[in-house]
């Protein structure tokens, strides 16, 4: 039995997840959680079990109902996902309290597993501009999660850990590769195919591919024919 203690880590199959796994992995040992919320594809579901394999993480599906988070570019395919670069404002990608719900369940987990520690890879820095990216968000989060639980109120203090918030998207690539990520697991593109292959067009397309080229690193992404 491992003597380590346990942490939740919220596992999408993208590059910052992924490498959010890598860093909670040298100290914890981790239960990895996903979720299938009827996004446009579900290939970063299979790199998200993929990834928590190489990782010797456990790892937990969670399918939400359907038309939870509608009314997104990503869960509603009559809705385009742009392909210009980034817009201003808050973008039509934007799902509705994605990362409040999902932190909602790791929380619920992170009493189950009795962990006081939750991952999770949003960023500030090179991102699209989502308000559950932000550090004050998390910080906010935090606060209501250790008055929320029954673990918190009794005095085991919950942490939520966002290492990459003020990390560019090269550095985030430069430090999972250090851990051993292998990028060509991930998916994230916002409107993969089956086989997980990238358009090369939506913004989460072009922060990645920039991040390589920043990085000075060879960008393994499967990329779709046009």
């Amino acid at each position: 039995m491992s003597s380590r203690e346990k942490a939740v880590v919220l596992l999408s199959g993208g590059l910052d997840s992924a490498t959010v796994l890598a860093i909670a992995s040298q100290d914890f040992d981790c239960h990895a959680i996903s979720f299938h919320y009827r996004q446009r594809h579900i290939s970063e579901l299979k790199a998200a079990a993929q990834l928590a394999r190489s990782f010797n993480a456990q790892h937990q599906s969670i399918t939400l109902d359907d038309g939870v988070m509608s009314g997104s570019a990503l869960t509603d395919s009559r809705i385009a996902v742009p392909e210009t670069g980034l817009e201003a404002g808050i973008p039509v990608t934007y799902v509705p309290a994605r990362n409040t719900v999902f932190l909602a369940h790791a929380l619920a987990v992170a009493e189950v597993q009795v962990s006081s520690d939750i991952f999770i890879g949003v960023n500030a820095v090179d991102y699209s501009g989502y308000p559950d990216c932000r550090p004050e968000y998390i910080a906010a989060f935090e606060r209501m999660a250790n008055l929320a639980t029954k673990a918190g109120v009794e005095g085991q203090d919950l942490h939520v850990h966002a290492p990459l918030i003020q990390m560019s998207k090269s550095e985030i690539i430069a430090t999972g590769i250090q851990l051993g990520v292998d990028y060509a697991m991930t998916v994230s593109c916002y409107q993969a195919d089956d086989q997980g292959r990238a358009c090369g067009l939506c913004d989460s397309c072009r922060l990645r591919r920039a991040g390589f080229e920043a990085a000075g690193v060879a960008d393994p992404t499967r990329y779709q024919a046009r």
